[in-house]
């Protein structure tokens, strides 16, 4: 098989998380028709228990440590240079070393660069190596919608990250032979902000392992025999899932509980921040890491994805649908999934909506049933990995000579 160079901001093993779904499910794509070079990081201690794992599944492997303290000050000296703080956070004498020595002993059809971030390393190789880019999601628009959140000097260093992040965004994808992004409403929105790159880049969308995500009602309930749970998964890490679950605890349980008090709401997801430990009361549950997110999913009351700071296919509404589960979500992650209301996937924006919607379904679990399995159809006939990111192996050459 044809060497390919495969560089990955974090160890895609094991897909537990939105963009190592993603990650491993191309590394995986890949091997079908390349002997894959793999060049990653490891940014959470509790990986390396998998590390053997990763190795027996892709034997050509370099992986490199981050350690937070140093590079978030790495991050900062970026400030006094001009240079966006994401590609100095990611910068790596020893991974770059290894980049140059597999692309001279193996001479690799091509490098695939998963985020942004990564793109420098394969840069370095052109244009003797040509570059494929899986940007996933516009990352520069993601700082830029942070700001407004947060107070100054953080909304300055937001504000500029997206500035800065946006000019690499914008090279990277004139450099490169084709970039990917998750949705058409991703390429559309960065053609919007680097219009001289609309001709480079096209979607890529995400899939769900519907094998492993499908109901099975002899998974053990992690719940009380009468209590009505309403469930959130997601890395508690992540901003995002951070503020909507902090949202949504808030604003939104309050309401359900006047009308059912037996309802209660399950955080479920590795490293929860202190504000989301914050939370956890009788009536909301931080689990923290679980060995699977399949029983909370296959017995919760309601799902829900609030996420009031995202954009793009979140894996987490692809799985709670394949599990046979309705969605309520915001209009944002709806619109790429494309499901409608009768296919198991409701939009709303504000408290009331969200709260009226899990009330429905828990007042009526019949219906709850119908719509999920509506749910599960539209996304098993819709989002096969194989199918999506065969658009990406589409632009790989197959030999050295092409």
């Amino acid at each position: 098989m044809t060497p390919l160079l495969y560089l990955v901001h974090r160890m895609p093993y094991p897909p537990d998380k939105g963009d190592k779904v993603r990650s491993y499910h191309l590394l995986r794509h890949l091997q079908q028709r390349h002997r894959v070079f793999l060049a990653t990081f490891i940014d959470d201690p509790a990986d390396e228990a998998h590390l053997d794992a990763l190795r027996a599944l892709c034997p050509d492997l370099y992986v490199a440590r981050l350690n937070p303290r140093w590079r978030k000050l790495a991050s900062a000296r970026a400030l006094l240079t001009g240079e966006a703080q994401s590609l100095a956070y990611y910068r790596h004498a020893g991974l770059r070393h290894w980049v140059q020595k597999v692309a001279a002993e193996h001479r690799p059809v091509a490098s695939v660069v998963f985020s942004s971030t990564m793109a420098p390393y394969a840069q370095a190789l052109l244009p003797r190596v040509p570059m494929l880019v899986d940007l996933v999601d516009v990352d520069s628009a993601k700082w830029t919608q942070y700001a407004p959140a947060h107070r100054w000097p953080l909304s300055w260093v937001y504000r500029r990250e997206g500035r800065r992040l946006l000019a690499h965004e914008r090279d990277m994808a004139l450099a490169a032979r084709r970039s990917f992004l998750v949705t058409p409403q991703e390429v559309e929105l960065f053609a919007s902000l680097a219009p001289e790159c609309r001709d480079r880049v096209e979607a890529a969308g995400n899939g769900v392992d519907a094998e492993r995500f499908r109901p099975d009602p002899a998974l053990p309930s992690p719940f009380a025999a009468d209590e009505r749970a309403i469930v959130f998964t997601g890395a508690m890490d992540y901003w995002p899932n951070v503020d909507a679950v902090v949202w949504f605890a808030n604003e939104v349980l309050p309401r359900i509980r006047e009308r059912e008090p037996r309802a209660s709401f399950w955080i479920v997801g590795r490293n929860p921040t202190p504000a989301v430990q914050a939370l956890a009361s009788d009536a909301v549950h931080v689990t923290g890491t679980v060995p699977q997110v399949e029983p909370y999913l296959q017995h919760a009351a309601a799902v829900v994805a609030p996420l009031r700071v995202a954009r793009g296919i979140q894996n987490k509404i692809l799985e709670a649908m394949a599990m046979g589960q309705p969605v309520i979500t915001v209009p944002s992650c709806a619109e790429p999934i494309g499901a409608t209301a009768e296919q198991g996937l409701w939009r709303c924006d504000e408290a009331d909506c969200f709260a009226q919607g899990v009330l429905a379904w828990l007042a009526d679990p019949a219906r709850r049933e119908r719509l999920g399995a509506a749910a599960r159809e539209h996304v098993v006939q819709n989002f096969s990995w194989q199918a999506n990111l065969d658009r990406l192996a589409a632009w790989l050459p197959t030999t050295e000579s092409s």
